[in-house]
C-alpha cells in the first residue's frame, strides 16, 4: 500500500508539475516572441506617450494590440499582471519529485556504482543526497556569479554566454562522473531549471517591483532592473529546450547509458540553444536557417555518438565463445537480477506495478524486450545501483544470448 500511494502521488505531483511547466515555458516563449516582434509605433500620440513598439496580432477570432513602453506609462493600472507563480510551481513541483523518487531512494537512483571516481561509486545513500543537493546549490551560486562579474551592466553578454555555455560542459562531466546516468541528465537539467526559477525569484520579480514601487513614488525607475530582467530572461529562454530534452532523457537508456554520456548531453544542450536562436532571431524579423543547421549537425553528431560500438565481428565471437546462452540461463538471471522491480507484484519496496510497465515474470514480454535488455545491462545501467550485484561475466551472457 505503501509503494501504491508514492506511486500516486508520483503521478498527480507530476501532473501538476507538467502543468506548470507547459504554462511557465509558453507564456515565457510568447513574451520573447511578443518583445522581439515588436515594430515601431506609427501614431505619433504613442510616440509622446513612450510607447517603444507596438504589436497587431490576430488569434481565436480576435485581434489584439500590444504595445511596450520605453520605460514606464504615466500611470500604471491597479490590475497589472504578473508573472511568477507558474515558474515557483515548476521548480516546486519539479523539487518535490526529485524527493520523493529519488532522495527516498538515493541508493538505487542516485549513486554510480560505476564511476570512475572511487569516492563516488562509495557514496552511501545520505552522502548522495548531501552531494546532490550541493550540486544544485553550486550551479546556481556560479551561474550567477558569473553574471554578476563578467556582465553586471549587460555589457559584455557576449562573453557572459560563453562562460555559461563552458559552466554547462563542466556541469555535465561532472555529474555523469558522480552521479547514475539517468539522475545525472537529470540533475544536469535541473541546475539549469534551478538557474531560471531563481532567476525569476532573485532578479526579475525584484527588479519589477522596484520598477513598479518607484512609479508609483512618482519616481524614475532605475533602467537597470529592467535591463537586468531581460538578460536573465534571455538566458532563460535559452535554457528552455535543453531543460525540457534533458527531463525527458530519462526514458531513453541509449541515451545515458554510454561511457561519454557527458558529451551526449552537452551536444543536446547546445543543439536546443541553437535552435531556440533560430525562432528568437525569427520573430524579430531575420530568418537564418543556419542555426537549425547547426542543431541538426549537433543532435547527428549524437546520433552517432549513440551508435551501438561492438562490431558484426565482436558480437559474432562473443556468441560463440558462449556456447548458445540457453533460456534457463538468461531466465536465472532475469529472475535474480530484473524481477524484483519488473514482475507483476514486485518485490521491491519501491515500487507497486512494473517500471514502464515491464513485467519479466512473463518469458513471452522478456522476448518481445530482448534487446532492450542486453543494451541496458551491458551498458551497466542495469540493475539500477546494481542492487543485486551482477557481475561482468553474467552481463556477458545478457549481451551474447542468443534466442
Amino acid at each position: 500500500m505503501q509503494a501504491y500511494l508514492i506511486d500516486f502521488a508520483n503521478l498527480l505531483l507530476r501532473w501538476l508539475h507538467v502543468i506548470a511547466a507547459i504554462s511557465w515555458i509558453g507564456e515565457s516563449i510568447y513574451f520573447v516572441m511578443l518583445d522581439n516582434g515588436l515594430r515601431k509605433p506609427k501614431a505619433e500620440e504613442d510616440r509622446e506617450k513612450g510607447v517603444f513598439g507596438e504589436m497587431w496580432a490576430v488569434h481565436g477570432g480576435g485581434f489584439y494590440h500590444n504595445q511596450k513602453y520605453a520605460t514606464a506609462p504615466e500611470k500604471l493600472p491597479a490590475d497589472l499582471h504578473w508573472s511568477f507563480w507558474k515558474a515557483y510551481t515548476t521548480w516546486l513541483t519539479g523539487f518535490g519529485l526529485f524527493v520523493l523518487l529519488y532522495m527516498t531512494n538515493p541508493s538505487f537512483y542516485l549513486v554510480n556504482p560505476n564511476s570512475d571516481w572511487s569516492w563516488a561509486a562509495d557514496m552511501t545513500g545520505w552522502q548522495a543526497n548531501v552531494v546532490a543537493l550541493l550540486f544544485l546549490l553550486g550551479g546556481w551560486v556560479v551561474y550567477n556569479e558569473l553574471c554578476k562579474r563578467i556582465s553586471p551592466n549587460m555589457t559584455r553578454d557576449g562573453i557572459l554566454s560563453v562562460a555559461v555555455a563552458i559552466m554547462m560542459i563542466v556541469v555535465s562531466y561532472l555529474s555523469t562522473h558522480i552521479f547514475s546516468g539517468r539522475a545525472a541528465f537529470l540533475l544536469t537539467g535541473a541546475v539549469m531549471a534551478t538557474a531560471m526559477s531563481a532567476n525569476v525569484f532573485f532578479w526579475i520579480i525584484p527588479g519589477q517591483r522596484r520598477m513598479v514601487k518607484a512609479m508609483k513614488a512618482g519616481e524614475t525607475p532605475n533602467p537597470l532592473d529592467g535591463k537586468r530582467g531581460k538578460q536573465r530572461s534571455v538566458h532563460n529562454t535559452y535554457f528552455t529546450l535543453p531543460v525540457v530534452l534533458l527531463m525527458v532523457s530519462n526514458h531513453y537508456s541509449f541515451v545515458f547509458s554510454q561511457e561519454l554520456a557527458w558529451v551526449m548531453m552537452v551536444l543536446f544542450i547546445f543543439a536546443g540553444a541553437v535552435i531556440r536562436q533560430f525562432f528568437v532571431l525569427m520573430h524579430g524579423g531575420s530568418k537564418q536557417p543556419g542555426y537549425l543547421v547547426a542543431g541538426a549537425v549537433l543532435i547527428l553528431a549524437a546520433i552517432w555518438l549513440g551508435a551501438p560500438s561492438a562490431s558484426v565481428e565482436e558480437e559474432s565471437e562473443a556468441v560463440a565463445n558462449m556456447d548458445a546462452t540457453g533460456k534457463a540461463e538468461v531466465t536465472a538471471l532475469v529472475e535474480t537480477h530484473c524481477t524484483q522491480c519488473h514482475a507483476q507484484e514486485p518485490t521491491h519496496p519501491g515500487f507497486s506495478a512494473p517500471p514502464a510497465g515491464y513485467a519479466f515474470d512473463d518469458w513471452d514480454v522478456v522476448l518481445n524486450h530482448k534487446d532492450k535488455i542486453q543494451e541496458v545491462v551491458k551498458s551497466g545501467y542495469m540493475p539500477l545501483g546494481n542492487t543485486t550485484g551482477m557481475t561482468q561475466e553474467q552481463r556477458d551472457v545478457i549481451a551474447a544470448w542468443e534466442e
